[in-house]
């Protein structure tokens, strides 16, 4: 009987993240044909491979999450807590924080160890296929990378103390930015991007320069990793085409 409830589980959350996957990502691209019409035309093939690779990835993301949601629910393995006042209130935007900055920094370094060139050329290039990456390609990965990034928040919620409705939270923020970084322009506005926030917030203008020169700019949300290690290479040639709100195909 726990074999089939644990099974369940991780077909439940295979096909939450799948949905969650297609209810984004279509959304994106609706607003980026909306936006910028013909950014993707000539794609379709491309984008195709990206849905493929995405929801393999999601059946991927859905055993570690199905495992934990279990456990969880059963035996309450994890520190997931409900009731809001276990911790200080103070703590829910703290673990919030934390889970975004152990969550980048685990980003940083899988991506950037992912850039070797066997490892590159055995798993990372799936996802560098994607020339120029579309609102679809946020997930477009390898099963060996999807790997990697399915194990780190099942991994965090044993670790680090979070409310529910917080880990919620960084589920959203994780899924809007992977997509949002994607699909090939800017969705935040200039002052935001080109002002202080940006100089430490990854965006579409950041990613994408990460896209077109194939190196540099490894984080996820933040860019303290890229800066303290050498390896921030600035907004590119994109940050002039978001200036001017244009689409980013031109940069490759």
């Amino acid at each position: 009987m726990t074999g089939w409830a644990i099974l369940f589980s991780v077909l439940a959350m295979t096909a939450i993240v799948g949905v969650r996957y297609l209810i984004t990502s279509g959304a994106f691209a609706f607003a980026t044909k909306w936006r910028h019409p013909g950014l993707y035309r000539g794609l379709e093939p491309q984008m195709k491979r990206e849905i493929g690779w995405s929801l393999a990835s999601a059946a991927i993301y859905g055993v570690p999450a199905g495992i934990v949601a279990w456990g969880w629910q059963e035996h309450g393995w994890t520190r997931i807590y409900t009731d809001v006042h276990a911790f200080p209130l103070w703590y829910l935007p703290v673990s919030l924080l934390a889970y975004l900055l152990l969550h980048d920094s685990w980003f940083y370094w899988t991506h950037r160890w992912m850039h070797r060139p066997a490892l590159f050329r055995a798993a990372h290039a799936v996802h560098h296929a994607s020339r120029p990456p579309t609102a679809w390609a946020a997930m477009s990965f390898h099963p060996l990378e999807a790997i990697t990034g399915a194990i780190v928040i099942p991994g965090l919620v044993f670790l680090v103390p979070i409310h529910v409705a917080m880990l919620g939270l960084v589920l959203a923020i994780m899924t809007v930015m992977g997509v949002g970084n994607h699909m090939g322009w800017e969705m935040f506005p200039r002052a935001l991007v080109h002002g202080p926030a940006g100089k430490w917030l990854i965006t579409a203008t950041h990613h994408q320069a990460h896209h077109a020169a194939y190196r540099g700019n490894y984080g996820l949300y933040f860019r303290f990793w890229d800066k303290a290690c050498g390896t921030d290479i600035g907004l590119g040639s994109f940050a002039r085409a978001a200036d001017r709100r244009e689409p980013a195909a031109a940069d490759g």
